[in-house]
């Protein structure tokens, strides 16, 4: 996949490049960040330089992890990262969405307007036919913006998150192209009896 530029009415989203590099090591010292994600910790200068000018290129190279730098506008400061991983299970392709949010640009929409615009690439530029979120157990933050941004948390489950040399119950949250009222790639066939 070429990298791409992805616009809402007040964000800029695109590839993150070695000019993020600040920006990433800076963000990545708030306790939350390392706490809730899969980031090191404690998080070097070196993770971050590792991050924007190693693992993103690779990532969109290799059609495994499409990460995206969230700014203010366009040139305007780094509020969020947000990323659509890919791996295959059973042999098909399994995307699942990941964010963090800069500490000073919480609390005002800005990852969930993001988590939209990226869902909604997804479907239509990859051909996903569900978007996954997961997260630890507890974080409601992330819970709090998967949720506005339409996924539908579908359960707990035990012991499937690996976390500073742990598992976690993570609780696991499903979107779907209908969700957004965009056509799916295949079509669905619901469990009979399920209800909505």
């Amino acid at each position: 996949m070429e990298p791409t530029t992805l616009r809402t009415d007040r964000l800029d989203l695109r590839p993150f490049a070695p000019s993020d590099e600040d920006e990433v090591y800076a963000a990545a010292q708030d306790p939350a960040i390392p706490r809730w994600t899969a980031v090191p910790s404690p998080y070097a200068r070196s993770d971050a330089r590792a991050f924007v000018g190693e693992r993103v290129p690779a990532g969109w190279r290799e059609d495994t992890g499409y990460a995206f730098a969230v700014r203010l506008g366009a040139g305007g400061p780094l509020v969020a990262a947000v990323a659509v991983h890919v791996h295959l299970a059973f042999g098909e392709k399994v995307y699942e969405i990941g964010y963090w949010a800069t500490r000073e640009h919480r609390g005002h929409g800005y990852t969930t307007e993001a988590v939209g615009a990226v869902a909604r690439w997804a479907f239509t530029a990859l051909g996903a036919a569900r978007l996954e979120w997961r997260a630890e157990a507890g974080n409601t933050p992330s819970r709090a913006v998967a949720e506005k941004a339409g996924f539908r948390v579908e359960g707990l489950l035990r012991a499937a998150l690996h976390h500073g040399g742990t598992v976690r119950d993570c609780w696991i949250g499903g979107l779907l192209p209908g969700d957004l009222d965009l056509p799916s790639a295949l079509p669905h066939l619901p469990a009979v009896g399920a209800g909505s």
